[in-house]
């Protein structure tokens, strides 16, 4: 019965290293998938997110300066047929 043993014990080796290789294989195919997936991003000319955050702080701010210039436009409009009345 030793040879049966043995040859089960050859059979559990070759699939313990076939199964150590897909995991190989597996790493290596998935550092090749991101690379050339943070390739074609960076060709795409994509902004980043400090880029978008700033801009997007940027039209908060536009928005908020026009917002208080209307009103400031308003309050001066609003003095105007007084003025004109006296």
């Amino acid at each position: 019965m030793q040879g049966g043993n043995k040859i089960l014990d050859d059979f559990a080796r070759m699939m313990t290293d076939a199964a150590g290789m897909a995991q190989g294989v597996k790493r290596e195919a998935e550092g090749v998938f991101k690379s050339q997936f943070e390739r074609m991003i960076r060709d795409m000319d994509l902004v980043t997110r400090e880029e978008f955050e700033a801009v997007r702080d940027m039209a908060v701010k536009a928005r908020e300066e026009n917002d208080a210039l209307s009103a400031r436009l308003e309050a001066l409009e609003a003095r105007l047929p007084q003025a004109a009345g006296e």
